[in-house]
């Protein structure tokens, strides 16, 4: 992740959703709280919330977010998202 990139804002617990846009304003350094060194972390702030979350369901039932990391990789922290899977989403959440 680069500062100025933008990145979903998603619910892994409660929801299961994406519920806003978020922006990176400082790139990656080191976890301060990882005593074992191994894990970097990045600074973002709250861009904008998606006028309707998109839930898990959603994004599975869309054939043409298939192969999108969320739903092959559901256990991630941070996944890439292509830009046409960006493009679907926002639509999706009324953006």
């Amino acid at each position: 992740m680069r500062k100025g990139d933008r990145a979903f804002f998603y619910h892994s617990n409660e929801g299961k959703e994406i519920v806003g846009i978020a922006e990176i304003i400082r790139e990656a350094y080191p976890d301060p709280t990882d005593k074992t060194g191994k894990f970097v972390c990045v600074d973002i702030k709250a861009d904008k919330p998606l006028k309707t979350p998109v839930t898990m369901a959603a994004i599975k039932a869309d054939k043409k977010l298939a192969d999108m990391a969320l739903v092959k990789y559901s256990r991630l922290s941070v996944q890439p998202v292509t830009a046409e899977e960006w493009k679907i989403v926002c639509k999706m959440g009324g953006l």
